[in-house]
C-alpha cells in the first residue's frame, strides 16, 4: 500500500469518528485534528491499540490508536462479552483499581458503568491503589477479573488497561486471545454504557488490611536490627503510600523517612522528567536525603506500585542504585535461604525469571537444587506458572525491569511486599556486621560476576514502528556470529520458536509462546537480546557478560573490566 492510500485510509477511519456513535466532545477533537490537517492524525489512526506484555497502553485523546471513552469502552464491553461466555450461570463480579494518572478515576467509573450495564457486579475502590492489591483482591474477594487503569512508569500523557484472570494474574493464552477477538468483533456501536447502579460497589479498608498482613506474613522472617535500619521511602507521586509505609511500620521499621515533596499523588509527576524508579534521576531527591541522614536503604516505587528501585551503601560508602537484576538476585537467594532454614526445602519447590533477565538467579537457585522455570518478558508469565504448576511450591520470582514477587498471594510484581523483603535483607546483613551491597558482592564470588546493561530507543509513530521491524528484520537475516571475539553458539528466535546452534547447524522447536525477540548466547557466557517493549514505542537491548571473581576486594575491578566489555559489544554492534 502506497502512502497516499495509508493516509486516505486513515482519513476514512477518522471520519467515522464524527458520526453519532460519538459525543460531541470526542467529534470536535477528531474535527479539529482532520481541517487543520494535524500531523498527529495519523498516529492517533494509523493502528488500533492492541493488548501487549502489560495490556493496553497508550496516550491519551481521541482516536483508534489512543486511550479514551471508546477504546476503553470497546475493551470492556469485549471482556464483558468473554466473562458471559464463560460463567454462563454464574454471578459474575470483577475488581477494579486505578492509580494516579490523569482521567485514571473518570476511567475507572467508565469500566465500571460498562461492565454493571451488562449484568456484570463490579468493586471499585474508592481511591487509588497499587496494582499488586488489585491482583490481590481478584483472590481475596473471589472476583472473576479484575482491572487496574494505569500506564506504569510511562510519561503522564500516557494512560492504560490491565486485565487480570480469576488467579489474580494477567491475562495469558487462551484468555487473552479469546478477549482479543471478542473486543476485535465489535463496532464501537456495540458499547453498552447504560450503568446499573445496584451493581456497583467500593471497596477499601478491609482489603487494605487483609493485604498488609498478607504482606507481612510473606515478606517478613526471623531477623534483627529492624529498628537500626534507617530507610527513605518515595513514591514518586504514585499509588505506594497508600500501603508501603503502613507495611513497614507494622513490621517494625521505625526510621522509615519519606519524602514529602512526592508523598502527593499527582499525574504530572513534577518532580521527576520521568516517574520510572529504574532511573537514578527518578529517586535523586531520595539519594540525596540518604546521604543527608545517612540512611542504609532507599526504597522508590513507580505510579502504581509494582516495579521498586532500590538504592543501597556500597563498598565505598556510597548510595549506589541496584538493577533489577542485582535485586533479584539478592532476593532469591535470601528467600531460599529462609526457606531452607525453616527445613522447608524437599525439592518440589522452583523459582521463576524471564528470557531477558540475569542467568545467575539459575545459578543461585541451582546452588540450594531448586528450580528456575523461565517464561518470557512480562510478569504474567511467572504468575501463569503458578497455575501451572499447581502440585510445586513457588518461592518467589523477578525480572530484570525492576519487579519481583514474594509468594504467591499476589500474582504479579509486588513493590509493597517487595520493599519489606529487601529491608529485611538490609537489617539482616547490617545486624551481621554486613550489607545488601556485601551480600551482593559475596554472591558473586559464590557464583560468577553478573553484569547487565539495557539499552534502549524510542521510535515514535508510525515511521518508528517501520523503523523497528526493520530492524529485526535485518538481525534475523544476518545474525551475529562472534560477539567480542566470542563465538555464538546458540540463537533463540522467540518469534520462530526456534533455537539454531549455530556451530552444527541444527536447529530445535521451543516449548514457549511466539514472541518477538532474538537472544544471541556465546561461547563464554555472554548473552545479548533484542527486543521490541509491548508497550512503549521503543527496541530494547539487553546485554549480560560474566566472569568469575576470587575475592570481594577486586569487586570494583572485575566490575569495570565487565562494563568495557559491554561497551565493546555495543560499538561492534553499531547501536
Amino acid at each position: 500500500m502506497d502512502l497516499l492510500q495509508q493516509m486516505e485510509n486513515i482519513l476514512d477511519k477518522a471520519q467515522l469518528w464524527l458520526s453519532d456513535t460519538f459525543d460531541t466532545e470526542t467529534q470536535k477533537e477528531v474535527a479539529q485534528l482532520i481541517t487543520s490537517k494535524s500531523d498527529d492524525l495519523a498516529d492517533r489512526f494509523y493502528k488500533d491499540l492492541e493488548f501487549g506484555t502489560g495490556g493496553m497502553r497508550g496516550m491519551m485523546g481521541a482516536g483508534t490508536n489512543r486511550i479514551n471513552k471508546y477504546t476503553l469502552g470497546k475493551a470492556t464491553q469485549g471482556l464483558s462479552n468473554y466473562l458471559i461466555k464463560s460463567y454462563p450461570n454464574e454471578d459474575i463480579k470483577v475488581a477494579i483499581a486505578y492509580d494516579c494518572r490523569h482521567n485514571s478515576d473518570t476511567f475507572s467509573k467508565l469500566v465500571a458503568d460498562v461492565l454493571s450495564a451488562n449484568n456484570i457486579s463490579v468493586v471499585v475502590f474508592e481511591d487509588l491503589r497499587p496494582t499488586p492489591e488489585l491482583s490481590f483482591a481478584v483472590n481475596e474477594l473471589n472476583c472473576h477479573a479484575g482491572i487496574v487503569l494505569t500506564a506504569s512508569h510511562n510519561p503522564p500523557e500516557y494512560n492504560g488497561y490491565k486485565v487480570y484472570w480469576t488467579d489474580g494474574g494477567q491475562i495469558v493464552p487462551p484468555q487473552d486471545k479469546s478477549i482479543i477477538d471478542e473486543v476485535n468483533s465489535l463496532e464501537f456501536s456495540d458499547i453498552n454504557f447504560e450503568a446499573k447502579p445496584e451493581l456497583i460497589s467500593e471497596i477499601g479498608a478491609e482489603v487494605d488490611e487483609a493485604f498488609w498482613n498478607a504482606s507481612i506474613k510473606n515478606g517478613t522472617f526471623d531477623v534483627k536490627g529492624r529498628n537500626d535500619l534507617k530507610i527513605v521511602f518515595t513514591s514518586l507521586h504514585g499509588t505506594s503510600v497508600k500501603l508501603i509505609p503502613e507495611v513497614l511500620k507494622r513490621a517494625g521499621y521505625s526510621q522509615v523517612h519519606s519524602i514529602k515533596e512526592q508523598e502527593v499523588p499527582d499525574g504530572d509527576f513534577p518532580t521527576v522528567k520521568s516517574p520510572n524508579p529504574e532511573e537514578p534521576e527518578a529517586l535523586e531527591m531520595a539519594t540525596n536525603l540518604a546521604e543527608k541522614i545517612g540512611a542504609d536503604i532507599v526504597l522508590g516505587t513507580d505510579p502504581d506500585s509494582d516495579r521498586i528501585g532500590i538504592a543501597v551503601r556500597d563498598t565505598d560508602g556510597k548510595i549506589k542504585l541496584l538493577n533489577g537484576n542485582q535485586a533479584m538476585v539478592v532476593m532469591t537467594d535470601f528467600l531460599i535461604k529462609q526457606w531452607k532454614k525453616q527445613g522447608k526445602l524437599n525439592g518440589n519447590q522452583f523459582v521463576g525469571s524471564t528470557i531477558v533477565s540475569t542467568n545467575m538467579v539459575n545459578d543461585i537457585a541451582k546452588s540450594y537444587g531448586v528450580e528456575t522455570k523461565i517464561g518470557l518478558t512480562g510478569f504474567k508469565w511467572i504468575a501463569k506458572m503458578i497455575k501451572d504448576f499447581p502440585g510445586q511450591e513457588f518461592i518467589g520470582g523477578g525480572e530484570e525491569s525492576f519487579g519481583y514477587m514474594v509468594g504467591d498471594f499476589v500474582r504479579d510484581k509486588d513493590a509493597v511486599t517487595s520493599a519489606l523483603l529487601a529491608c529485611e535483607i538490609a537489617a539482616d546483613a547490617k545486624a551481621n556486621g554486613s550489607s545488601f551491597y556485601q551480600e551482593l558482592l559475596q554472591l558473586y564470588v559464590d557464583h560468577q560476576f553478573y553484569k547487565e546493561r539495557l539499552v534502549s530507543f524510542t521510535k515514535k509513530g508510525m515511521d518508528g514502528a517501520q523503523q523497528i521491524k526493520q530492524i529485526m528484520i535485518d538481525l534475523r537475516k544476518n545474525p551475529l556470529t562472534h560477539i567480542d571475539g566470542s563465538k555464538v553458539t546458540f540463537l533463540n528466535d522467540y518469534d520462530a520458536s526456534t533455537e539454531k546452534n549455530m556451530i552444527t547447524g541444527e536447529e530445535t522447536i521451543m516449548d514457549l509462546p511466539k514472541s518477538n525477540v532474538l537472544i544471541y548466547h556465546t561461547e563464554d557466557g555472554t548473552k545479548v537480546a533484542a527486543r521490541p517493549s509491548g508497550t512503549e514505542p521503543k527496541i530494547k537491548f539487553y546485554f549480560s557478560v560474566k566472569s568469575s571473581l576470587d575475592t570481594v576486594k577486586n569487586a570494583t575491578q572485575k566490575e569495570l573490566e565487565l562494563e568495557a566489555k559491554i561497551d565493546r559489544i555495543i560499538n561492534e554492534m553499531d547501536i
